[in-house]
Order: C-alpha cells, then sequence, then structure tokens
C-alpha cells in the first residue's frame, strides 16, 4: 500500500505539469491506471492507498477541505467502480484476448472514468472554483485525463508484470525494436508540429508493433504516442491549433482512443491466435502420443505450427508420408 501510494503521488505531480484547468486538471493523468492496476492485482483492499494518495495531491490545490475530499473520493469511486465492472465481465490481466482488451477500454477507461470526472467538475462548480459555463470543458479535460491514464498506463505495467529480460534475441530482433520505437516517436512529432492533419500516420507503426512484439511493444508505443499527442495539445500546437479547450480535448481523445484501441485490440487478437496454435499444437502431441499406444509399430509425425507451415502435398496429392490427403 505504500508503494502504490508513493507511486500515485509521484505520478500525480508528473502529470499535473500539463495542467489546463485551475492548476488541477490536466488532459493526462497517470495514477488512474496506477490505481486500477492495483485494485485489480491485489483487490478492493488497496483503496485507502489510492484515497489517501488523492487526498495529499489535491489538498495543495484547494479550494478548501470540503471540496479536496470530495474530489479525493471521487478519484477513489471511479478506479473501483471500473475495476467492478472489469470483474463483472471477466477480465484476464494478461490481455490475451479480444474480450478483454474492449473491456479495458470502454468499460475501464471511458466507462468507469466518467464517474471521478463528473464529481471532480461537479465539485468545483459547486464551491464557485469554476463558473457553470467552464462545466463541460472542465469535465472534458477531467474525463480525457483520467482516461488516458487507465489506456496509456494500465497496459504498460500489466505487460511489465511478466518482463523479463529476452535471452539469445538476435540482433535484427533488438534493431527492429529500436527502429519501431524511434520511428513512432518520430512521425507522432512531425504530425503534432504540423498544420496538417497526420495523425493517422502513427496507426501503421501501432499496427507493426501489435503483430511483431504483441503488447510488449504496443504499450511502449501508445505512451509515446499519446505523450507527444498531449504535450501538442496542452500548448495547441499542429493540428491542435486553433481550437477552444473543449474541442482539444475531443481531438485528443478520439487520437489518443484511437491508438489504444488499435493497439489493444490488435495485440489481443495476435495473443489469442497464437495461444490457439499452441493449444493445437498439444492437441496433436497429446493425439500423437495416444496412436503412439495403439499402434507403437507405427510412426506419427503430424505437422506443428499454423497451417500455413505445413509440409505442402506431393504432385500426385500424397502428404510427404505418401499417404493420400482428403
Amino acid at each position: 500500500m505504500a508503494a502504490v501510494l508513493a507511486a500515485y503521488y509521484v505520478c500525480a505531480r508528473i502529470g499535473l505539469r500539463q495542467e489546463l484547468v485551475r492548476g488541477q486538471v490536466t488532459p493526462f493523468w497517470p495514477p488512474t491506471g496506477i490505481a486500477l492496476v492495483a485494485l485489480m492485482l491485489w483487490g478492493l483492499r488497496m483503496w485507502p492507498a489510492i484515497a489517501l494518495g488523492a487526498f495529499l495531491v489535491n489538498v495543495a490545490l484547494g479550494p478548501w477541505i470540503v471540496p479536496v475530499l470530495l474530489i479525493a473520493a471521487g478519484n477513489t469511486i471511479g478506479p473501483v467502480c471500473a475495476c467492478l465492472l472489469l470483474r463483472r465481465v471477466g477480465f484476464r490481466t494478461e490481455l490475451d484476448r479480444l474480450q478483454d482488451a474492449l473491456a479495458l477500454v470502454f468499460l475501464g477507461a471511458l466507462g468507469g472514468m466518467v464517474i471521478s470526472a463528473t464529481i471532480g467538475a461537479g465539485v468545483l462548480v459547486a464551491f464557485g472554483a469554476l463558473s457553470s459555463g467552464a462545466f463541460w470543458p472542465t469535465w472534458s479535460v477531467w474525463w480525457t485525463g483520467d482516461a488516458m491514464g487507465v489506456l496509456v498506463i494500465a497496459p504498460l505495467l500489466l505487460v511489465a508484470r511478466h518482463a523479463r529480460w529476452p535471452r539469445g534475441v538476435p540482433v535484427l530482433r533488438w534493431a527492429e525494436a529500436v527502429a519501431l520505437l524511434g520511428g513512432t516517436a518520430a512521425v507522432t512529432v512531425v504530425a503534432t508540429r504540423t498544420s496538417v492533419n497526420l495523425l493517422f500516420l502513427v496507426v501503421p507503426f501501432l499496427i507493426w508493433a501489435a503483430f511483431r512484439f504483441q503488447l510488449a511493444g504496443a504499450a511502449p508505443c501508445v505512451l509515446i504516442s499519446s505523450a507527444i499527442a498531449i504535450y501538442a495539445g496542452t500548448v495547441g500546437s499542429g493540428p491542435f491549433a486553433g481550437h477552444d479547450l473543449l474541442s482539444k480535448m475531443v481531438i485528443l481523445q478520439i487520437f489518443n482512443g484511437t491508438v489504444s484501441l488499435t493497439a489493444l485490440l490488435l495485440s489481443a487478437i495476435v495473443a489469442e491466435r497464437n495461444n490457439t496454435f499452441r493449444e493445437i499444437e498439444q492437441v496433436c502431441e497429446r493425439l500423437r502420443e495416444a496412436l503412439s499406444r495403439l499402434a507403437p509399430d507405427e510412426r506419427f509425425d503430424l505437422p506443428y505450427g499454423p497451417p500455413e507451415q505445413w509440409p505442402p502435398p506431393r504432385p500426385d496429392g500424397r502428404d510427404q508420408r505418401g499417404q493420400r490427403r482428403r
């Protein structure tokens, strides 16, 4: 709990460097991702650490103690409700199924964070810290920040749990990973520095990361592209120039949502396909062992891997063992 509290506070201070409203509302709020992962891994008993971290962050920002307590409560209730929703649908932290990626995006991020954004913006308006006309712009920034904390930070932390230093990896594989990360950063910087809307150029790099490295490659690419886009939205450069606060948040949320959804869904689909192939190989191995016991004098060599890697039939229609294929 102490580690979660410390991580929450430190990441909150980093997120506040991009504040847009009253020095406390930011389009990127990493603590929500930390809070949701902590609740999913260690249970709802982690809520006091999250609540205390939210209180310590907001107590220095005001406006006074009662609104701070309400905002801290909203920052706690949002991740708790998101965790309960994910549990309800059978979410698995491995993120190796398509339904897990969809649940994290729509229930954990976009749906669950509506609660904290509504409570936070409503409290600021109710206690006179903001005018009533500023509710929706503030709500949009708050919701964007909390949702991006889940979409960007949560997958990164979940994949980092199983990260191990790879051994025996070819040099070309390392070069490909470096090129992928560098290319993602370079394309995002260019897209956010020009007035022409080129943000879609990031998508091919996310597809590359998902197919070649699954979530371990897609999650860092999402973090890089989202962080650069959030900074551009904060300073109003590139495609964010000339828009009011609400319009900037709409553009930013659409971009970050598209980036996260593309990376998570493709990674889950590829992981699900790989798991299916492994299960098929295991079934083939068990079948071979069963056949070997039934006919010990025969040799059964069943193909492994996906069908496109199986040996082709001979011109006479027979397989490599001379048996006719159906």
